[in-house]
């Protein structure tokens, strides 16, 4: 081989070294990848070739960016070029030098970009191990801590640079949010279960009249000791059941109830965990209405075609709205029911037809024949209205409506045979009307400035 150089990132710059025994380090023995740990030894193996510094911390966090997304810059190509030897591509010469780069992706930009052969390999690494071990020997300007600084100011952009990453979408928002109200509703069934059992030990009576374990525990912390609850509550107790009857009949049931006394300790008790449970309740209803609107700000197209739970389940599973678009549609028509789907190939059986999507009103309104046929159309849709919603400037609830009236027009047509509209045709005159709205709103604002302008002379 005519040569071999290796590029290497760091926080400082660019590196290219050149290999110069190549053959020992190809042979990847211990006693060479031992001697790669030894500063002599390793400094006999390579040489500096030439090195770029960043001009400032903005000029390395852009190229760290472009680096972890397989893109190649244009610094990086005017400094591989000024430092390799010139190779057409026409030229046979092509094999005479090799440029080894650690990442096997970014590898493959970098040979389409700059039309150098590059390469991937175990030496490239091994050669990359030493010269992070060494690196501020080869470049001794970087001394005295500059090196330390660098790393830590370039790691510290670099990862709010993608904390930060697509801040108004907001979609982690929704996963959290989505898993938190899926636990809240396990916790606040388990803890209404539980105020029922131990409550109803003091009034059975109460379980009979109030069957939602919500207005049950409100109920019961409103009354607590069933012996202190009069006539002059049963106001108050009627503007929480919205039921004046039903008030009144708690207060007899309570004045002739058979349930056991309870002594001060044990009714604090009671009282302490049933207040705890209605406001785990109330949280989980402010919540939910947090959710919904967050729904109608990062994914309102998704949310009106299968309603906001089932688009923020499938946001959840899917890890991202950005990564939900890039799924198709037979990704989305499954997803959440990955178990089903591993056991069916496993056994040689039938996959399963839907996943989340399932839950959406459109799954159940569907014959037994044609819940294959609407999961498949359904999940169609979500794909196209999860792309508009993750690649649109202007969030909007257009395209959302008209797919679900396609996806309405679909359950139709299994049903009638009444053939439904074409996408292409539907869509086209959404964007229309959107087209229309703007130009509208445009015209508005242009008259308001001339108003403005006229006033001013």
């Amino acid at each position: 081989m005519g040569g071999f150089y290796v590029l290497f990132e760091s926080a400082s710059g660019y590196c290219l070294v050149e290999v110069v025994e190549y053959e020992e380090i190809a042979s990847l023995k211990e006693e060479v990848q031992a001697s790669v740990q030894d500063l002599k030894k390793f400094s006999r193996m390579v040489k500096l070739k030439a090195f770029q510094p960043f001009a400032n911390a903005e000029e390395a966090l852009e190229n760290i960016n472009a680096i972890s997304e397989h893109m190649v810059t244009d610094q990086l190509t005017h400094f591989l070029e000024a430092n390799l030897p010139s190779v057409k591509k026409s030229s046979k010469k092509q094999k005479d030098f090799a440029l080894g780069v650690i990442d096997a992706s970014f590898a493959s930009a970098v040979q389409e970009a700059s039309g150098f052969p590059v390469r991937s390999d175990d030496t490239v690494r091994e050669v990359v191990r030493g010269m992070r071990t060494h690196f501020i020997h080869f470049v001794k300007e970087l001394g005295g801590g500059n090196i330390e600084r660098a790393q830590l100011g370039l790691g510290h952009s670099y990862s709010r640079c993608k904390v930060k990453f697509n801040p108004g979408r907001s979609d982690n928002m929704i996963i959290q949010a989505i898993c938190l109200l899926d636990q809240l509703d396990k916790d606040v069934n388990t803890f209404a279960m539980r105020v029922r059992e131990w409550y109803c030990w003091h009034f059975p009576e109460l379980r009979e009249l109030v069957s939602d374990n919500f207005m049950f525990a409100k109920c019961a912390e409103f009354i607590g000791d069933r012996t202190t609850f009069d006539e002059s509550k049963v106001e108050k107790l009627a503007e929480i059941t919205m039921d004046k009857v039903l008030a009144e009949e708690i207060l007899k049931r309570a004045q002739t109830s058979m349930g056991m006394d309870c002594s001060e300790i044990d009714m604090r008790n009671v009282m302490n965990f049933t207040k705890r449970m209605v406001k785990l309740a109330e949280y989980r209803l402010q919540l939910h209405g947090y959710l919904l609107e967050k729904m109608s700000v990062v994914a309102p197209n998704l949310g009106t075609l299968v309603g906001e739970m089932v688009a923020a389940r499938l946001i959840s599973k899917a890890g991202s709205l950005v990564s939900l678009a890039k799924c198709p549609a037979s990704t989305v028509q499954i997803l959440g029911a990955e178990k089903a789907l591993f056991r069916a190939l496993k056994k040689k059986g039938n996959t399963p037809k839907y996943g989340l999507i399932y839950h959406s009103t459109f799954i159940g309104r569907a014959a037994t024949k044609n819940k294959g046929r609407i999961s498949r159309y359904l999940a169609n849709k979500c794909a196209i209205a999860s792309r508009i919603d993750s690649f649109i400037e202007e969030p909007t609830t257009k395209y959302g409506e008209s797919l679900r009236s396609q996806v309405e027009e679909r359950l139709e047509f299994y049903e009638s045979g009444k053939a439904p509209k074409k996408n292409i045709d539907v869509m086209s005159a959404v964007a229309k009307e959107l087209a229309a709205m703007r130009e509208e709103a445009e015209g508005g604002e242009g008259k308001k400035e001339k108003k403005k302008e006229k006033k001013e002379k």
